[in-house]
């Protein structure tokens, strides 16, 4: 009957502290801002070495109020970032645009995050491909 009643209780305790936030500073996964209109990775296939390539990732405003870039940051000081500091109004499209230098021979796999005001977490984008 103990054993019983000491499983009981340690069910209900451990159903308790998983179902509940983890403390004081934890909150709840923020809500998207952005709705990515191409895929978070770009093959440029090949290219040729020293001549840049140039690919834009647009995206949705999907939050409901002006969204604005704070910053973007490269992997590498080949892949260069380029985007609008204006805000992107509410259900509106915006773009990042990613530039590759293209001045090593090989492939190359490069990432790219995105920070959007108010948001944390990095939205993360790529760029890959080859330079003959």
């Amino acid at each position: 009957m103990k054993a019983r009643l000491f499983l009981l209780s340690l069910f209900s305790f451990l159903l308790l502290a998983f179902s509940t936030p983890l403390g004081p500073g934890h909150q709840p996964a923020a809500d998207p801002k952005v709705e990515w209109l191409t895929e978070n990775t770009y093959d440029f296939g090949d290219i040729p070495q020293k001549k840049p390539a140039r690919h834009d990732f647009q995206f949705r405003n999907i939050s409901g109020e002006p969204l604005i870039i704070d910053n973007v940051r490269t992997s590498c000081g080949c892949t260069v970032p380029d985007w609008e500091a204006a805000a992107v109004p509410p259900d509106s499209i915006g773009a990042i645009s990613i530039e590759y230098d293209a001045r090593d021979l090989g492939y190359f796999y490069k990432k790219v995050k995105v920070y959007f005001h108010g948001q944390r977490k990095a939205e993360v984008l790529f760029v890959e491909g080859w330079v003959e």
